[in-house]
Parts: C-alpha cells; structure tokens; sequence
C-alpha cells in the first residue's frame, strides 16, 4: 500500500504548486479510503485492528488523514530490516489486493441496484404513458356522458314534475284512504284481539285527526275512532283485572293503555295492586310449606321455591314498573320501593323462620348452600331495587344466622365436655369386675382431650364453610373481619375454653363438708386437663383457628397468655380442692376413730390400729392415684419457719422416742406400710404452702398434715 501510495507522489512545479493530474491523486485516494471505511463502519478517528487514541496528524499514519508516503517509507528504512521491509511489503501487497477486491464488490453492488432503480424508473414511466392515454380516453367519454345526461334532463323536465305531482297526490290519497279505513280496520283489530296493532294505527292517525278536527269528514272519522279506542281500552282494562295472564302479559296490556292515553297514575296503583296478588300467592305457597301438618322440605328446596317464586316475580315487576312509568320520576319509585319494601320483610320473615327449623342440626353444609343461593337471588332485585334495601336486609338475616350458628355450636361443645365428664363419673363409678381392670386415668384423661379436641375441629370445619370462596357472601366485611375474630376466636373458641374452666371451677364450690358427690379421681383429672390446656392445647387449638380464618379485623382479641394463666389457675384450684377433700376424708376418720373411744379406760396400745393401718392404705391409693397423672418432681429445701420446724422436730423426736419401741418384731408389719408410716412422720412438709402440679409437692402428703396435730398426738397422752 505505501508502494502504491509512494508511487503517484505529488509532482511540484516551479513555484511549488501542483501540477496536472497528481494534484488531484491524493484527494481522489482520499475520497476511496473514506469509503472503504464507511462501508466497514469505521469512523474517522478508528483504525482497522487497533484501538482508538493515535496522534490525527501522525503523517505515518497509514489510516490517518494526513498520510505522507515519503515520511513513511524513510521511517521505514530506517527503522526495518531487510527481511522486515520485505514482510511490509508482502503484508501491504495483500492489504491492497483486499482493497481492491473491496472496491470492485462495493462498486458492482451499487452499479446493480443503481441499474434496478434505472429499469424501475423506465417501467413506471412506460406505466404513466399508458394511464395518460386511458386517463384522456376516460374524460372523453365522460364528456360525452354528461352531454347526453344533460339533454336527456331537459326533455325529461317536465315529464319529472308532472311524476312528483303525482306522487304526492298517490301518497295524499293512501293517507286519506287509511283514515277513512281506519274504523273498519280498528274495528277487525278489536274483534280479533290484535289489540298492539289496533293501537299502532291509533298512533298513526291520532295527530292528523287532532290537526284537521275542524273538518266534517275527519271529525266524523275521529269520533268513530273514539268509541273503538274507548271500547279497546276498555277491554284492555278487563283483561288486565282478570289476571289471568302472566306477567309480562299485564306489562304488555299497561303498555298499550299508557299509549292510548290513558292516566299514568292510575294504572300505576293497578298494577302494583295486581302485582302484589300474584307475590302474596308465593308468599301463601311458602308459608303454607311450613305448616305442621305436611313434612317441611329441606332448606335449600324452600329457598329455591321462593328466589324461583316470590324473588323471580318481584323482580319482572320491579323491571315492568321502571320501563313502563319511568315519567312518573321519585314518586313512582319511591312507591314501588316501598311495595318491595313491605312484601321483602314478609318473605324474610319466612326465610327465618324457615332457617330457625335448621339451628338444630349440626351439619352446616346445606344450611350454607341454602344461605348462598338466597344471598344470590336477591342480588336482582337489590339492583333493580336499591331504595328498597333487599340486599343489606339479606345480608343482615345471613350474618344474623351465622351468629346463632355460632352459638349453638358453642353448646354443643359446651355439651359434649358436660358429656365426657358423665362419661367419666360412670367410669369411676363403675364397679370392677374380678379379672378385668376398667381404664385408668390417664386412659380417662386421654379419652376426654381427644374427645373435646375432635370437636372443636369439626365446630371449626363446619363454620368455616361460612368463609369458603365460592359462597356468596364470604366476600363481606363481617365475613372477612367480625365473623372471624369476635365469632369464632373469642365467641366460639375463647368461649368455649372459659366455659370449660368455670364448669370445672364448679366443681371446687360443691357445698358439703366432703365436698359434695364430686369424685376426686373427677377432680384430679380436670385439673390436670386443664394444666395440659395451659402447657399446649390452648397455643394450638387458637394457632389452627387463626390459620384457618385469616382475621383482617383490627378489633382486640384475648391473649394466648391470658387464657392460659385461666386454665392454670383453675388448675391449681381443682388441685387445691382434691387435697382439701382427700384431707377432709381421712381427718374425719381419724376424727371418729379418736373421738368414739374411751381413751381413759383403754390399755396401753401395743399395736398399730386398724384406722391407721386404712390411713396409710388410703394415702398410699392416692400417691398411686396421683403418681398415674403427675410427674416426680424435685423437692424443694427444707423450710426454715421456726414453728414448721417445731412441729417437724417434736414429731421427729416423739416418733423416734415412743413409737418406735412399738415397732418390734413381735408385731408383723408390712415393710411398705413402715416406710409410709416413718416418711409421714420424718419429711417436713410445708403444711400451708400452695399445692404444686408434681408428686413431690401435690396431694398425697399434703392432705395428711391438713388433719388437726391433737389428732395424732392424742393417744399418747392417754
């Protein structure tokens, strides 16, 4: 490429200045290689295979504007080597050989399409040529036609007006021909029953009778014209009070009279009073299905009887009403909301009392249904009737039924614990049979947890259909906020658990010294029912009722922690009642065993009595008893109250002291019995201390010590 740029070099003249056609090789060189870079996509700054930054005015620049070959080829030779000068020159040979090769390709390419554009060019104007002369033929012709159509119109003139004359005069003469034919054809229409078509042709003539009354012939006409209409109308109003037809029947009869001119006003209360005969039919029907006599049918059967009957109707006359007297502006609707107003209440009325047959059952699957379907067969009329409020007072009767299930579902948890408990006094009660072991307590207690759990899951699945997507009415705000926070969580769950701990609670008020005919296996076990409650239950029966109905109302609801701290405190009383009653049975025995014996006259004793030998026995039931429903526990230190002390050391030391040469082997004992006896006398026990939810600190020991002190120290001071 330099030998090719080297060898046209520019020529100078005497006076410097170029000369002939070298002058212009440059520029010529110039012009080709923006070309070649414009069809590369190379701007003016970038070079072909090295990143942009190079000096512009570089003169050894071989993309460079300001290329000089003679500086070029003087940097290469001194610069280069041979053999590197015969690579350039290799390299550079190649590189214009591509050039060139580039040239030709850019050169055909545009020579071919320039020749495309030359042969389109040609064929448009050979196209042009051809519609000039078809265009000069065109107008041609259309002079010729508009010639023609001109001469035909001038001899056609008054031939054309004489035509329009006598049309008019044809068209003049049919009207008057209807007219005079009018009562003939009134007439055929009334004895025909084509009582619409008689009133078209009313409408047609009534305007040209009223403008040309003053003449004779039409006055005559219009008065004949009359006495039909009157005589149509008239028929019209007694096929209207008859009743006989449907609906749309009488709309249509309304209709025609309104377009015969008679009062709005009164056909308005016509209608309406024939309308409200038709509804109290429905209404009759319905009220007749809840009679005593014949077997009511179920819910959603009477609520689609009465949306297809009573709700159907009342919305094809709310629709006839508005189309029919829409001039009598709010007056007419406020009359017709007023009737949909009063035979609306009626029918809701029915509804519930229908609805109240259904508060009984516990499946709630077709009470929803039927709640749906008459929530959606009143959404018509709702909006047809939007004064009337059918829609709010609908809504209302749902979410008041809600409520009552709500409350009957309470009961019936509130009846299936009262259940369980019956359940488990005759369990108690029950007398055993030889060989066969009745359940446990811990059996009893797991047999009334999943009991009363059961039923709250299925409380929870059943007014949950209350919130399904496809139910109507789910959608409300009380559904979506009210309904699921205040009643199912606090209503219905929250109820359930406080009623369930004052019932237990009632058993801790049982009037009686023995504390009435409660047993106190019933009492251990619902206290520790309710300390499961507390630990566990209580957390996930309220987690699974917030998981099922999502609650998006910002009203308060009780705390997890309060019901729990409920639970447990009605824990720790029932607890507290066990021991007290467990005490108050063996302080009585003992009592009587102490009380009924001359202890002045009675020998020295030398022996365990029998009443302490029932004592133990009876303690030891009770640490079995308590053993099975509560855990070890750990025992606490010893208490440093100085007459707890006393008391536990005076003990201590008379049982070390006299009682134990009373235990020789001369008096065969049981080795439990013994123990028992030494662990109630040895342990302090906190006499007064709250009862704890373990063995160590619960009811078996502390149920003794509760006896009065004289009780046991009372024989050794005979």
């Amino acid at each position: 490429m330099a030998a090719a740029a080297a060898g046209p070099g520019p020529g100078s003249g005497p006076g410097g200045s170029p000369e002939g056609p070298e002058a212009d090789a440059p520029e010529r060189r110039r012009k080709a290689h923006g070309m070649l870079k414009l069809y590369y996509g190379l701007s003016e700054g970038e070079a072909a295979g090295r990143p942009v930054g190079p000096d512009p005015l570089d003169p050894t620049d071989l993309n460079g504007a300001h290329f000089d070959p003679e500086v070029y080829l003087d940097k290469l030779r001194r610069e280069c080597p041979l053999a590197q000068l015969m690579d350039s020159e290799t390299d550079m040979v190649r590189q214009i050989r591509a050039l060139d090769s580039d040239m030709q390709t850019l050169v055909y390419e545009n020579y071919n399409k320039f020749i495309s554009a030359t042969d389109t060019i040609r064929k448009m104007k050979n196209d042009f040529r051809k519609m000039e002369d078809e265009m000069d033929r065109l107008a041609t012709n259309m002079a010729v036609i508009t010639d023609f159509s001109a001469r035909i119109s001038a001899t056609l003139q008054d031939r054309h007006e004489r035509i329009t004359k006598l049309a008019g005069v044809h068209a003049l003469l049919r009207k008057l021909q209807f007219l005079f034919e009018l009562p003939s054809r009134l007439t055929k229409c009334v004895e025909l029953g084509a009582y619409g078509q008689a009133v078209r042709y009313q409408g047609r003539a009534r305007a040209v009778l009223q403008q040309y009354q003053h003449l004779p012939s039409f006055r005559a006409i219009q008065d004949d014209c009359q006495v039909i209409t009157a005589r149509l109308a008239q028929q019209l109003r007694q096929r209207f009070r008859e009743g006989g037809s449907g609906a749309p029947e009488q709309a249509e009869c309304v209709e025609l009279l309104l377009a015969l001119g008679e009062p709005a006003e009164e056909l308005c209360e016509e209608f309406l009073a024939h309308a409200r005969g038709r509804l109290e039919e429905e209404l009759s029907a319905l009220e007749a299905e809840l009679g005593p006599s014949p077997p009511a049918p179920d819910v959603l059967e009477f609520t689609d009887r009465g949306g297809s009957g009573f709700v159907g109707g009342l919305c094809q006359v709310a629709a006839a009403y508005q189309e029919l007297f829409a001039a009598q502006g709010p007056a007419g609707a406020e009359k017709l909301a007023a009737f949909a107003r009063e035979l609306g209440s009626r029918y809701f009325a029915l509804v519930e009392r229908r609805l109240a047959q259904e508060q009984g059952g516990s499946d709630n699957s077709l009470l929803v249904r039927a709640l749906d379907r008459f929530h959606r067969r009143l959404r018509a009329p709702g909006a047809l009737l939007a004064a009337a409020g059918l829609a709010e007072a609908a809504t209302e009767i749902v979410e008041r039924v809600a409520r009552e299930r709500l409350g009957h579902h309470l009961q019936s948890l509130q009846a299936a614990f009262l259940g369980c408990l019956t359940d488990v006094r005759q369990a108690l009660a029950a007398p055993r049979i030889a060989g066969k072991e009745g359940p446990g307590l811990a059996e009893l207690l797991a047999n009334v947890a999943t009991s009363i759990l059961s039923h709250i899951k299925a409380s929870l699945a059943s007014v949950h259909l209350f919130t399904a997507k496809e139910v109507s009415f789910s959608n409300k705000p009380y559904f979506r906020g009210e309904f699921c926070s205040q009643g199912v969580r606090e209503g219905l769950i929250v109820g359930f658990i406080r009623s369930m701990c004052q019932t237990a609670q009632s058993f801790c008020d049982s009037p009686g010294e023995k504390g009435g005919a409660t047993p106190p296996a019933l009492l251990l076990l619902l206290s520790r029912l309710c300390l499961d409650y507390e630990t566990a239950t209580i957390s996930y029966i309220l987690t699974l009722t917030d998981e099922q109905f999502l609650v998006q109302d910002q009203s308060p609801v009780t705390p997890v922690s309060t019901l729990c701290a409920e639970a447990r405190e009605t824990a720790r009383r029932l607890l507290t009642h066990y021991v007290k009653v467990q005490g108050l049975v063996i302080s009585q025995m003992l009592r009587k065993s102490v009380e009924t014996r001359d202890w002045l006259s009675s020998l020295e004793p030398r022996n365990v009595r029998a009443v302490m030998k029932r004592v133990v026995e009876d303690t030891t039931a009770i640490d079995v008893q308590v053993g099975l429903l509560y855990e070890e526990g750990v025992r606490k230190a010893q208490s440093s109250d100085s007459s707890k002390r006393t008391f536990s050391v005076y003990s201590s030391s008379r049982q070390q002291g006299r009682y134990a040469p009373s235990y020789t082997p001369s008096a065969p004992m049981d080795t439990n019995l013994l123990s028992n006896i030494q662990k109630l006398f040895s342990e302090r026990i906190d006499v007064f201390s709250p009862v704890e939810f373990n063995k160590v600190r619960s009811p078996q020991w502390p149920c003794l010590p509760r006896v009065p002190w004289e009780v046991w120290l009372k024989p050794r001071e005979s």
